[in-house]
């Protein structure tokens, strides 16, 4: 499958060590379902959380939603723990943290595929996606984004990169633009997705609105989600709206007709459309399809 005709709207997080919150979670109106071995979970729980995690993926029923988990950080001793532990669940894919360098990437997907094939699973079809939260990680993103298969997606870790430089975070985001820009670029170069950052605000639903559609724009297809009751503000800010899908569909007719007519760039309500402006259009239409709104 084409990561960019997967639908991630919203990656929604869930303890690991809480089967309440994932069996919610589950239910819940997410396009990814994220269960969470790393930083929302104590250290004195993490080996409850593995199974935890294990017995929901063994048992629960996710309907339409992806079933990710998020382990801890190949660099330390808990990552290989968090695989053994729940590669036999079976989950449609790992997000792995704290990916700074092309080899760190490489090193957790070969330990993923050791490990399914352990267990006779066909490693081909486990996705990664990898966070970016540190200032070596976005230095080494076109090696990141250039590792090919398994990976599927980048995710921006704005609140670990701000402390990793020493920035202060503001609600503008100014502080960390550069690293959320770089991301997208290298995500696009490679056809992958851009995941967006964690809104912290549960209560500014405004101001999620608006981190959306400014992310929206950068080109991020979709964004993590720490609450529920974020999840319908992600989910409409990253699809098209039906005013956005009538204009592309106009636009795939004319070309069309000029094509056929031997034309290349062509006026449609005194606007110029060429072949960027099309491809454009091609695109929200596809994330249209995804999300079922054709």
């Amino acid at each position: 499958m084409n990561p960019a005709s997967y639908l991630r709207r919203s990656l929604l997080f869930a303890p690991g060590d809480s089967a309440r919150k994932i069996q919610k979670a589950a239910q819940l109106d997410a396009d990814s379902v994220v269960m969470d071995l790393e930083d929302a979970v104590a250290s004195a729980n993490k080996a409850m959380a593995r199974s935890t995690v294990r017995e929901a993926l063994q048992s629960l029923s996710f309907g339409r939603r992806e079933r990710l988990v998020r382990v801890n950080a190949w660099q330390t001793p808990l990552f290989a723990e968090d695989v053994a532990e729940t590669i036999v669940g079976r989950p449609d894919g790992y997000v792995i943290p704290k990916v700074n360098c092309a080899a760190d990437l490489a090193a957790a997907r070969d330990s993923i595929v050791a490990q399914a094939r352990q267990h006779g699973i066909e490693a081909d079809g486990i996705a990664l996606l990898a966070i970016i939260e540190a200032a070596q990680g976005v230095l080494n993103l076109r090696e990141i984004a250039g590792l090919g298969p398994p990976l599927q997606a980048l995710i921006f870790g704005a609140d670990d990169l701000a402390a990793d430089i020493g920035a202060v975070r503001t609600p503008s985001g100014l502080e960390v633009f550069y690293a959320r820009s770089a991301v997208v670029l290298a995500a696009a170069a490679h056809n992958l997705q851009a995941i967006d950052m964690v809104f912290l605000d549960l209560n500014d639903l405004a101001g999620l609105e608006e981190e959306c559609r400014l992310g929206r724009q950068l080109g991020y297809t979709g964004k993590m989600v720490i609450h529920p009751r974020q999840l319908e503000v992600v989910n409409r800010a990253f699809a098209p709206s039906p005013e956005e899908i009538a204009r592309a569909q106009r636009i795939v007719q004319a070309a069309r007709e000029q094509a056929a007519a031997g034309l290349g760039a062509f006026a449609l309500d005194g606007r110029m459309v060429d072949e960027p402006i099309v491809k454009q259009a091609e695109h929200v239409l596809a994330r249209a399809r995804a999300a079922g709104l054709l």
